[in-house]
């Protein structure tokens, strides 16, 4: 807060009243300008440990890429043969010998712990605009991935609730029910083929900002 304080002296005169008035205005420019320039200096801080911190943080998630790829990998072979299964289950439901459905879902999340934290503390605005642009679009494409994997996740749980209780020597799901489970489990191909669809994307834009950034 900036005060301002009547003279000291008498003022005699328009001259000394000019001579005062324009002290006042000089040292309120000054002290305008020192409180900006403090102001700008910890915006630019701000910014700063903004950036470092988003840095590291895509850093460490660009060394995740290569095992979440791995995973919706894995997970495609088991339902690939989890859909052989299930056709040998419908060419023959009546056959109690049942093979175990192998499939098992797992989800490797990208941090953005970061990124949330630049939002709440409003860093990004003191950013340019072209590297508050490239950070935006990485955590973008991290979220749209968030999002398709938990829906993966929902359908994955519709697509083997009804085998959970099956036991070995229980007689196969019928046709019909057969059939709607292997639905859902070609449904679930095409999501997760999305997903890695995305990932790959995620890494061409993680290995983008390496590239432009190195450490």
């Amino acid at each position: 807060m900036l005060d301002v304080h009547a003279p000291h002296e008498p003022i005699y005169g328009w001259r000394d009243f000019f001579i005062h008035l324009a002290t006042i205005t000089v040292g309120l420019l000054i002290a305008l300008s020192l409180e900006r320039c403090v102001e700008w200096q910890q915006h630019r801080h701000l910014a700063h440990q903004a950036k470092e911190s988003l840095g590291k943080e895509i850093r460490g998630n660009a060394n995740e890429v290569e095992g979440a790829l791995e995973d919706v990998h894995k997970q495609l072979d088991m339902l690939k043969r989890d859909v052989a299964v299930l056709n040998r289950i419908l060419a023959d439901p009546k056959k109690p010998n049942r093979e175990d459905i192998t499939f098992k879902y797992a989800i490797r999340t990208f941090n953005d712990v970061s990124w949330r934290t630049a939002q709440s503390t409003t860093a990004l605005s003191y950013m340019p605009y072209d590297d508050a642009l490239e950070y935006s679009d990485i955590y973008d494409q991290q979220n749209d991935i968030d999002v398709a994997e938990h829906d993966a996740v929902r359908d994955a749980v519709i697509a083997v609730g009804p085998l959970q209780n099956l036991k070995a020597g229980d007689l196969n799901p019928g046709g019909e029910e057969a059939a709607k489970i292997k639905e859902h489990f070609e449904i679930l191909q095409g999501q997760l083929g999305h997903v890695q669809a995305l990932i790959e994307e995620l890494d061409r834009e993680y290995k983008k900002f390496l590239a432009a950034h190195p450490e």
